[in-house]
């Protein structure tokens, strides 16, 4: 058995991970340590050339299965009596692999260690005020070894033997609250073991690049908002939603009152969090909404259809009022982060295209439909907008109408728009430029966090720019590219539509076509669907028979997000 066995989970990212070996395996060497980089992507030729070339050794996963089933690998995988685990983003400080072990040895009632991580922005990093926490995980104690509470996995050692106490890492939690189960496990099941802090275990975590940048920090500490307040709810001691609130609250406070642009960190943690109270917080209420064609799928689902969300979207009350400070805090750091501005500037370069953009109206929705045509007029994009009254048909009677009139076919771009929508400034042109960006071919633009969405996966997520997903909602707003046209076009002689977005989603899976939603695009959803007048429950037999003889994926299984862009 050695006397360490350094564990680096990674993936994609090999230029962190070279500076990473550089550091370790000099050490490694001296201390007759193994090194192990567990590649979480798969394999990948590019990593396994980089990791034998420093002399450690590759362990790769079949595919991405998380940051801890990657640590538990490595457990797996090694023989060291000390297990000391680091991401693939740090710099080990000289002495550092010689400080852990010492420690082992001097202090055999300490079963996990840690030191010194201090934070290192290699890059066009955000100015800060320098009243607030680095944007990354940091661990400073002070110059003398010392007990603490926890030891981050940016750098932690633990003995194998208390590892063989505990158990794996839970593959359950991500991006918050593992390193700390692990120990609370430990102490649970061996009363009195210590975790050290040792000051010359020192690493720098880094972030290089544009990973440096605002934007990326702030998706970042949104994810870990997220996961946080999920941890917190785990262990029954998340605060209300109004203390989050507040929290949100406080921190665009900071950022405005100190002019600090780094303090948007903080807002997106917090706001992550609070988004993640909304997700959690919601579902009991929504689930007993009524009144609405969402209202009866969230019954429908209930009764055990699996085309259905099983949640009505609704939103009322102090959640209403806690989604709107959210959305207005999202909106803000879009602003704040330059990122709306850049994608206007982006939008530009998308070649024009011929948009056929279809809408089923209602006469009590005609301030909204006025302002519909407007921003769609506004589009430097050819954009031909047919209308129809509602009529004794419902929404795709009306639609397969439309259709008969005016063909898709010449048009590259379908837009289904329900009447009951607000468009931000600019819609079509960022939403065109981003679906064709990512080639999405079923695309919707996300709703907002107060807008009526049956769907979760729908509604934005601060920091992304384009989710691809497993379907694409029936409505408010549908998109559709040219290629899809000769399978979806004209649609199935549905009245109301219920169940027609899983159908599309085993229709997409068929022919290789990418859906996704546009979260740097998002649309609010203000009233009821188009045709919400029909029977819920003879809605939910059309669909039922329709779905009978049709293929369709359950939603369980369509409404998952698959991959998140942060960038374009």
């Amino acid at each position: 058995m050695t006397a360490a066995s350094v564990v680096i989970p990674t993936r994609g990212r090999p230029a962190y991970l070279e500076v990473a070996l550089q550091s370790i395996m000099p050490q490694a060497g001296e201390c007759d340590a193994e090194v192990i980089v567990v590649d979480d992507a798969g394999e990948s030729p590019r990593v396994r050339a980089l990791t034998e070339r420093a002399g450690a050794r590759y362990e790769p996963h079949r595919g991405p299965i998380g940051l801890n089933a990657a640590r538990n690998t490595g457990v797996q995988r090694s023989t060291g009596e000390l297990v000391v685990f680091v991401d693939d983003d740090i710099r080990a400080c000289p002495g550092w692999l010689a400080a852990l072990l010492r420690g082992a040895r001097e202090h055999p009632q300490a079963d996990v260690f840690t030191g010194p991580v201090s934070a290192s922005l290699e890059g066009p990093a955000p100015h800060s005020c320098g009243r607030e926490a680095p944007p990354i995980t940091t661990l400073e104690l002070g110059g003398e070894d010392r007990p603490t509470e926890l030891a981050w996995g940016v750098n932690m050692a633990i003995r194998r033997s208390a590892l063989a106490l505990t158990g794996p890492f839970d593959v359950g939690l991500e991006h918050g609250g593992d390193e700390q189960e692990l120990q609370e496990r430990l102490r649970e099941r061996r009363p009195g073991t210590r975790s050290l802090y040792l000051s010359r275990a020192r690493v720098e975590h880094r972030r290089a690049g544009a990973d440096a940048r605002l934007r990326a920090l702030c998706a970042t500490a949104y994810t870990r908002g997220r996961a946080a307040r999920r941890f917190d709810t785990r262990r029954g001691v998340a605060p209300s939603l109004a203390g989050e609130l507040r929290t949100l609250a406080g921190c665009l406070g900071h950022v405005l009152r100190r002019a600090c642009p780094a303090g948007l960190t903080m807002a997106a943690h917090s706001l992550g969090r609070l988004r993640e109270a909304l997700a959690g917080d919601a579902r009991p209420r929504e689930a007993h909404a009524t009144g609405s064609a969402n209202g009866a799928a969230a019954t429908g689902a209930q009764s055990g259809d699996d085309f259905l969300s099983g949640q009505s979207g609704a939103v009322g009350g102090l959640g209403a009022i806690a989604r709107g400070a959210a959305d207005v805090a999202i909106d803000s750091l879009q602003v704040l982060s330059t990122g709306r501005a850049r994608l206007r500037r982006a939008a530009r370069t998308t070649p024009v295209r011929s948009i056929l953009a279809l809408s089923v109206q209602r006469p009590e929705h005609a301030a909204l439909t006025a302002a519909i045509a407007a921003e769609l007029q506004r589009s430097r994009h050819d954009v031909e907008l047919r209308c129809s009254p509602v009529g004794e048909l419902g929404k795709f009677e009306n639609l397969n109408r439309l259709l008969e009139l005016h063909p898709a076919a010449g048009h590259d771009w379908l837009l289904v728009i329900d009447d009951d929508v607000r468009l931000p400034r600019g819609f079509v042109d960022e939403f065109v430029f981003l679906c064709e960006r990512f080639s999405l071919e079923l695309a919707q633009p996300a709703h907002r966090l107060r807008s009526h969405a049956a769907w979760p996966v729908t509604r934005r997520h601060a920091g992304s720019v384009v989710r691809e997903t497993g379907f694409v909602e029936i409505g408010p707003v549908s998109a559709f590219a040219a290629s899809t046209f000769p399978v979806l076009l004209p649609f199935p002689p549905l009245r109301m539509g219920w169940g027609l977005d899983t159908h599309w989603a085993a229709l997409a899976r068929l022919h290789g076509w990418r859906c996704g939603v546009v979260d740097a695009v998002a649309i609010e959803h203000l009233a009821a669907p188009v045709a919400s007048s029909y029977g819920r429950e003879a809605a939910l037999a059309e669909a039922r028979a329709f779905l009978s003889e049709q293929p369709h994926l359950p939603a369980r299984e369509a409404a998952r997000t698959l991959t998140t862009h942060r960038r374009w």
